[in-house]
């Protein structure tokens, strides 16, 4: 695999993989109604063939794969080996055109024309030259063939990052401000940029919707228990951990106390909803 994307190729096979696959029926299941969306945009039709662009555990192709049938093709890739690993195990049990191969979609060797769609659940805004790893992949797609997927809009719109990050203020210092643009969840937030990246490698008829919907960031059977289960969710696979791993002791219980005030003021009884904001974002190959 070449060198391109290494700092994520190293962190999805590391402890950003082993996370993701510990958490990861209930990680899928908090983005699927996002997934959906994009599924929904991308208009699937029986046959298709179907490359799903950073696929993680599957969840996102087995939908697909539910939507082209026996006679369509769908081939997730990701860069994670525990990743590509958990979704084979998952197929194994489903009976699926789906298949899996660890790649990074931006370089791989793909076969010229031979998918009728991209996709992607939350999986392109991570390479390190988004308008060259577009034009890679529109190569893979037919004449005439779609690009449909989901992608965050900024960090200040979703408040599964906003409001544990919010809530440090005045008790860690705040890290440097990042490139918006930089590789990373938020990397399209911005809607012109996603229209440029797509514009430049060549794509037709963009077009990019929000998409906003509250999902369970925690689950208990009572509302203590929720609000627990968000905080171990938030310190497992969100920003609350990288922001404390260098902080005394005194400094994380402080922090984790007001993160988890935060969470209590959101609504749910069994579960805490938190909003997530999102683009759909589809667009066309030329068919000349």
């Amino acid at each position: 695999m070449a060198e391109q994307n290494a700092d994520q190729v190293g962190d999805w096979n590391g402890q950003g993989g082993e996370r993701w696959v510990v958490n990861q029926a209930r990680l899928d299941a908090m983005v699927a109604v996002f997934g959906q969306a994009a599924i929904e945009a991308a208009a699937l039709a029986t046959g298709e063939r179907v490359l799903d662009i950073g696929c993680g555990a599957g969840a996102s192709s087995l939908a697909l794969a539910a939507r082209v049938g026996a006679g369509g093709r769908v081939l997730g890739v990701d860069i994670s080996e525990l990743l590509i690993d958990r979704a084979r195990a998952l197929a194994c049990h489903a009976n699926t055109p789906a298949r899996f191969q660890v790649a990074d979609a931006s370089n791989a060797e793909l076969p010229e024309g031979a998918f009728d769609i991209l996709f992607s659940r939350f999986g392109v805004m991570f390479f390190d030259d988004p308008t060259a790893a577009f034009t890679h992949m529109r190569s893979a797609l037919r004449p005439g063939g779609r690009v449909a997927f989901v992608c965050w809009r900024g960090a200040a719109e979703n408040d599964w990052m906003r409001l544990p990050m919010g809530a440090l203020k005045g008790i860690i210092p705040p890290s440097a401000l990042s490139d918006p643009e930089a590789p990373g969840p938020f990397s399209f937030g911005d809607r012109e940029h996603v229209a440029r990246i797509l514009t430049a490698a060549g794509f037709t008829e963009i077009v990019i919707s929000p998409c906003d919907a509250a999902v369970p960031f925690g689950e208990g059977e009572t509302r203590d228990a929720a609000i627990d289960d968000a905080m171990r969710m938030t310190l497992e696979v969100g920003p609350l951990s990288r922001a404390l791993a260098a902080q005394p002791d005194d400094i994380r219980a402080r922090a984790c106390a007001a993160v988890r005030a935060a969470f209590a003021s959101l609504p749910g009884e069994g579960a805490v909803m938190i909003n997530g904001a999102a683009w759909i974002v589809v667009a066309r190959n030329p068919a000349s």
